[in-house]
Parts: structure tokens; sequence; C-alpha cells
């Protein structure tokens, strides 16, 4: 496993998740805001790690796999936490709705992982390669998640309701990044062998 920074960066946001975790379920009245940083720290490293292995040319295999590994894992985490906090139910405007974004999400995660891995099988993993639409998606979900997670008002701003409204919209992008994906990923999947 090379260590170069980016590595070391994605390794980062993977040891933060238990921190994350923790601090969330602390009930305390500094844990919304301890649990945001620490889930802003590791949002911010999702897109540092990939620019500076751009940027300084240390693109590896162990860093490819091991990037998308963290960000589900931390934003699955954090959805499970949302969705499970009776605090989070209590505000949002339709519980069915919230839990259906969450169910979404982390049910296109684990359907697009798996497609990738057997297209990868095939050699063809190019053809399901991340979209404009798939970074677009995940820049909201990842602030929606950071908005839910703080719940406070921020400078006259509905932060929740924000966060609340900006996690269906990347629901709904998630749904069509997904239905991208599968329909680039038809001709193999119904290829007859």
């Amino acid at each position: 496993m090379p260590l170069n920074i980016p590595n070391i960066l994605t390794l980062l946001r993977i040891l933060l998740i238990p921190f994350f975790f923790i601090v969330y379920m602390l009930d305390a009245g500094w844990s919304n805001l301890a649990a945001t940083v620490i889930f802003v720290v590791a949002a911010i490293t999702d897109w540092l790690d990939g620019y500076l292995a751009r940027r300084l040319n240390q693109y590896t295999t162990f860093g490819a796999f091991l990037d998308p590994v963290a960000d589900k894992l931390i934003v699955a985490t954090a959805l499970v936490l949302l969705a499970t906090d009776d605090t989070v139910l209590s505000l949002v405007i339709s519980t069915p709705l919230f839990a259906a974004s969450v169910a979404i999400i982390i049910g296109r995660e684990i359907v697009i992982s798996a497609l990738r891995e057997w297209m990868a099988e095939l050699g063809k993993r190019a053809s399901v390669a991340v979209s404009y639409v798939g970074k677009v998606k995940t820049t909201l979900q990842m602030t929606a998640i950071s908005l839910l997670i703080y719940q406070q008002p921020l400078l006259g701003l509905p932060v929740f309701k924000l966060g609340e409204l900006l996690l269906f919209i990347a629901a709904v992008l998630t749904l069509y990044s997904m239905i991208v994906y599968l329909k680039a990923a038809w001709p193999v999947l119904t290829d007859q062998e």
C-alpha cells in the first residue's frame, strides 16, 4: 500500500468515522457542532485526495479502490445516524420521505458499487465511470448531511430545513445518476453469451 498524501487523506476519512459516530451519539450541547466539523473535514478530504492525486500525479490502484469505499462508509454512517435519531425525525417534513431519501442514497451506492465491480471484471469499467451528475449529487449530499447534523439555525437561515431540501434533491439526482449508469451498462448487462 503506497502511503502518499492522497491515500493518507483517504485513510484519515475512514479513521474519522468512529470519532464521528461517538461524538454524534453524545448528548452534549457541543456534539452537533463537533460532529458537523468532523463530517465536513471528511467531506473536504474526499475532494482533496482526488485533487491531490491528479495534481501530484499520485494516482494509485489502492487509492482508486479505497476512496469510494471511504466515501460510502462516512455517508452511510451519517445517514443511518440521522434516520434513527428521534430529534431529527421530529424535525423532518415527512418521515417516510426522509427515510426513502436515505434508502435511495444508500441503495444506489450498493447497486453502483456492484455494477462497477462487475463491469471491471468484464474489462468495461470505463462505461460506468463517475459522471458530472454524480459529482453534483455528491456535493449536494455532503452539504445536506452537514446541515442536517448541525441542525441549528445559522445567521437566520433554517439550516435543518435547507439540509432536508438538499437531501431530497440529492436523492432525485441519485436516482437519475443510477439510471444513467444502468443505461450505460445495459448493453453489457443484456448481452447474451
